[in-house]
Formats: C-alpha cells, structure tokens, sequence
C-alpha cells in the first residue's frame, strides 16, 4: 500500500511520489527553530513528527534527505542583541546548542543538513524579490 499524505495547498489526500526517477530517494524539510530562547516541549511536537516521519520513510526504504533550518536572525534576536549588547552568534549560539542538546534528548535524529538564515541571506532575498515580482508577497519592511 502506497504512503499517502494530506496536502495542505490541495486539502486532499494524495499519494507520496518522490520525485527521483527510480522512486528511492526523498527530500524532507522542516522549518527549524527561531533561537531567540529556549525551546519548550510545544515547540518539539513538529519535530517531534518530523522525525516519525522520516524513521518510517526509511523503514519503507527510502533515502531521506532531511534538512531544517535554524532561524537565527529575525526582529527579537535583533532587539536582544541590542540590548545585551553582544553579538549576534553569541547570542543564537547558546539557544541553538541547547535547542540541539534537547533535540538529542528527545532522539531524534539530526537533519542531514542544518542552514543557518545569516549564511544564506543573498540567496533569501533573492527569493523574496521574484515572489514579490511575481505578485505572491508584498514587500513590508515594518520596523527596518
């Protein structure tokens, strides 16, 4: 019996079809921590199911490649920072080594690949200019 989920964009039930030629091989991502405090259990109950998820992929078989962000940079990490007057790493790096310290205490399994936003913001804003131009989301910049 095929693997099916429910598609939020479609609401309907649809069967999982990766997307490589031989039907192997899947990639799985999963919007990670925003590492402006301390993680509470409500905020592991996604990744908490994503590692379900990808367990019983790869029970089934197939070669997952799980990747999940780390959101270090956003309007309260800024105002943190300021206020505390340390850098930003210093600040996110103490949230994300403990993120990852409970991460592990709960077994997950570590994502293959764990980005941070500050190493890709060219390519974020990129993104945002084309879904901007494209009608899909408005340019806002709040507070900045």
């Amino acid at each position: 019996m095929p693997l099916q989920l429910f598609n939020t964009l479609t609401r309907t039930v649809d069967k999982l079809v990766p997307l490589d030629p031989q039907g192997r091989q899947v990639g799985m991502y999963c919007c990670g921590p925003t590492v402006h405090d301390f993680a509470h259990i409500g905020n592991f109950r996604t990744f908490v199911f994503t590692d379900l998820l990808r367990r019983y992929l790869e029970f089934r078989g197939f070669m997952v490649k799980h990747v999940m962000n780390i959101t270090d940079v956003e309007d309260k990490i800024i105002k943190r920072v300021q206020q505390r007057k340390t850098t930003l790493r210093e600040f996110t790096g103490k949230y994300e080594a403990e993120f990852l310290a409970d991460f592990d205490a709960l077994n997950c399994r570590r994502p293959h690949v764990l980005p941070r936003a500050t190493e890709h913001m060219p390519e974020i804003i990129s993104l945002i200019e084309k879904l901007v131009a494209r009608g899909i989301a408005v340019a806002n910049m709040g507070s900045w």
